[in-house]
């Protein structure tokens, strides 16, 4: 049975910063624009455990197990197969976001609530620019976003390296005390709160058996200003101008 993470709607405390000095904002693509129930993250998780399959030559239980040790020591399995094995990251991106999107679902509200953010919208995301336009066409957000900073734009260099938040700043001109970040995987936002911006964490509704716990976790730190189950949700009630 799953389990509801331990956070109600929305979180906030009387530290948090508040949205109204927000000129930009930037918002993870997996698990942060769209519900597990999406299928998404699951697919391209199992894409990435058969390439390293295929690269190493071992069976699925081994391929999972390495996986997920280059993913803790590196923060993505694509910078330890860069820096270990020196593989093409195209062609590694390229298989991993080999997908199917039909459990993508349009989501009209999120889309209306991210059209009246006043301001600059972007996504900085660890995957590649086609996957993140892919699913944010599908669910109908694409259209609002200024543009995509996928892994490559920051030179394979993954969150929460601070070198990748630094590359995406200066990329696009974005003052990070007038800016917001939006991620479901809390380590992901101590950089940008501690350049100035003001984070919220994503949390599902419903605990996601494909994802590891700690990535699910409603954590409570100075780091992040607000947690949130419902992104569209919260953006209506905390970061639209008040009428």
């Amino acid at each position: 049975m799953n389990a509801k993470p331990p956070v109600e709607n929305h979180l906030s405390s009387a530290e948090s910063r508040p949205f109204a000095h927000v000129e930009t904002w930037v918002f993870d693509l997996d698990n942060t624009l769209y519900p597990h129930t999406s299928r998404v993250w699951p697919q391209v998780d199992e894409r990435i455990t058969l390439y390293v399959a295929n690269l190493f030559g071992i069976d699925g239980l081994s391929a999972k197990a390495l996986q997920k040790y280059f993913y803790h020591k590196h923060g993505t399995t694509l910078r330890a197969l860069i820096e270990e094995h020196d593989i093409d990251p195209a062609d590694f991106l390229d298989f991993a976001h080999d997908i199917d999107h039909t459990d993508i679902e349009l989501n009209n509200s999120l889309g209306d609530a991210i059209e009246k953010l006043p301001g600059r919208k972007l996504i900085l995301t660890n995957g590649s620019r086609k996957h993140a336009e892919n699913v944010a066409r599908k669910i109908g957000i694409l259209d609002h976003f200024e543009d995509v900073f996928d892994i490559a734009a920051s030179n394979f260099v993954p969150k929460p390296d601070r070198r990748a938040y630094e590359t995406f700043l200066d990329k696009h001109g974005v003052e990070p005390a007038r800016a917001a970040m939006f991620e479901d995987i809390a380590k992901n936002l101590t950089v940008p709160h501690e350049l100035g911006m003001t984070t919220t964490l994503i949390v599902p509704k419903t605990f996601d058996p494909f994802r590891e716990s700690f990535e699910q976790e409603a954590v409570r730190t100075p780091d992040i200003d607000y947690i949130t189950n419902d992104l569209a949700d919260f953006l209506r009630a905390y970061a639209l101008p008040v009428k």
